[in-house]
């Protein structure tokens, strides 16, 4: 039960606001602001995220890993108080994310997708986390199959 409070404090970390720019009544949705230091090369803004969209979920090292991905705005938690913002989509031909965290870690700051699809997000970071695989989010669900003891 652990990881779902894990869960369940990293889903609320990320707020909810809207956009600013609709008066249409359209429900609020989650958000991560993006700094202006996220490392992109030569200022490049990607394109959107498309099929990286959505919440994913990952364990490495005893620790739950959320990160979510809604247009080209990225957030990533981990338990421990990783929290980091950027951006997520296209450069250069390649699926890149790209964050800034608060506690100044580099493990998960620059990634370069390997594979995405409806189930899985397999990611490659540049940083000490390496390759990471994480599996969709449904429902604010924690998927089957990932290994959750000693989380905490």
């Amino acid at each position: 039960m652990v990881w779902a409070a894990a869960l369940a404090g990293a889903l609320a970390l990320t707020g909810c606001s809207d956009d600013g720019g609709s008066d249409d009544g359209s429900s609020a949705t989650p958000s991560a602001t993006a700094t202006a230091d996220t490392g992109g090369v030569g200022g490049a803004t990607p394109e959107a995220a498309g099929e990286l969209e959505g919440s994913w979920l990952a364990t490495a090292d005893g620790k739950a890993v959320a990160l979510i991905i809604t247009g080209k705005q990225a957030a990533l938690f981990a338990t421990g108080g990783t929290v980091c913002s950027g951006t997520a989509g296209q450069e250069g031909g390649m699926q890149m994310i790209r964050l800034t965290c608060t506690t100044g870690s580099k493990d998960r700051t620059v990634g370069m997708v390997d594979s995405a699809d409806g189930d899985a997000l397999q990611v490659t970071w540049e940083g000490a986390a390496g390759k990471e695989t994480y599996a969709k989010a449904e429902g604010g669900q924690w998927p089957s199959g990932l290994p959750t003891a000693g989380l905490g």
